[in-house]
């Protein structure tokens, strides 16, 4: 995303997060800019039941949280990271004095905020009207695409846990290890060794 260069020169800070560690929390105030040097970053929010809806995933190079940032709102999420990790922040306003001075960082956060919306969208539409299978086939092409996943010997390895992609689709777990053998009698996918191929 923005070169570490950049972010530096704009008095940005290296923190590491272990697994589990919380980085920010839903309804606080958005007060700094998130990228990811390594590891894993998971944005979710709990219905009244306690169960976990995650918005997604953040990986290397990735930046999550900052569109409230543009609006001087709240996280309408929690993020957590979900393995050690390295992050770099900024604060809000040096962030802001970053975008305003780096046309080419504008014009990135820009593409980098319409992919999300895009992918929302999409993903709404899916959940709302379609069955498991077009959703989890969605969800593994949208993965593709926008995680980057590398074509190995049996296809793109879907890395994602069955929980996580209940969660990204509003399914059950029970209903997603049913769908993916569903897929894989299909020919949609493969599974080997327990792992996810599509």
């Amino acid at each position: 995303m923005i070169p570490l260069e950049i972010l530096e020169k704009y008095d940005a800070v290296r923190r590491l997060y272990k697994k589990s560690e919380v980085i920010f929390d839903k309804d606080k105030l958005a007060t700094h800019y998130y990228q990811i040097i390594s590891g894993v970053v998971k944005m979710n929010n709990f219905n009244d039941e306690d169960r976990e809806f995650i918005q997604g995933f953040f990986y290397a190079k990735h930046c999550f949280g900052e569109p409230p940032l543009f609006l001087n709102r709240t996280y309408p999420a929690n993020a957590e990271a979900i393995e050690d990790s390295e992050l770099i922040c900024i604060s809000k306003t040096n962030f802001l004095k970053l975008i305003s001075e780096n046309p080419s960082v504008s014009i990135m956060m820009i593409e980098n905020l319409a992919q999300r919306l895009h992918y929302k969208s999409v993903m709404a539409a899916e959940i709302s009207t379609q069955d498991s299978e077009h959703r989890l086939l969605q969800l593994f092409d949208y993965s593709i695409a926008y995680f980057n996943f590398k074509k190995e010997e049996d296809g793109y390895h879907i890395d994602l846990t069955r929980q996580q992609m209940g969660d990204l689709t509003g399914l059950r777990v029970e209903t997603v290890i049913r769908t993916i053998k569903t897929l894989e009698k299909k020919g949609e996918l493969k599974i080997v060794n327990r792992k996810v191929y599509r």
